[in-house]
């Protein structure tokens, strides 16, 4: 599967997904510096290396481009999305903990990044190496982007 292409202008709108996470427990914000330990350090454990390489990468952006699901009963992480984490203008990676699937915080996620990228400046994003692309297409009305497969990604280093 190629890459996706995602109308920042035509976005569905943030609040009531913001407002369905919040009703199961869930915080959505954007992380600041000293926490950037635990964030790359829980998708690594969930998610494995090149997200948390990814993931890393977002604290060097101004502003950070990447968001967590917290748990206010626990104050513990629960999910996480990125962007501008591959190259400029890309949303990814992204992925809520196995145990909190199911309400909403993907969603909600997804839609904190993407319209933070509009909001500083981006009209369109790039969802790269989309995994469910239905989803995608439903909830963002994504597109696929023909002959975009492996893409960015063909030389990636897999293995030490």
């Amino acid at each position: 599967m190629g890459d996706m292409l995602v109308k920042l202008y035509e976005l569905p709108e943030l609040n009531s997904a913001l407002e369905e996470a919040r009703k199961n427990g869930i915080i959505i914000k954007r992380p600041i510096g000293p926490e950037k330990y635990f964030v790359v350090e829980w998708v690594r454990s969930k998610f494995g290396n090149h997200w948390a390489s990814e993931t890393d990468m977002t604290f060097s952006n101004k502003p950070i481009s990447s968001f967590i699901a917290i748990d206010e009963k626990t104050n513990k992480i629960v999910g996480f999305a990125c962007y501008d984490a591959t190259v400029r203008g890309f949303f990814g990676p992204t992925g809520v903990d196995e145990e909190y699937r199911g309400k909403g915080i993907g969603k909600a996620l997804l839609l904190a990044c993407l319209h933070d990228m509009f909001n500083v400046g981006y009209a369109y994003a790039i969802i790269g190496d989309p995994g469910p692309i239905e989803y995608y297409k439903k909830t963002v009305n994504a597109i696929e982007i023909e002959g975009s497969y492996p893409g960015i990604y063909k030389n990636m280093v897999r293995e030490i």
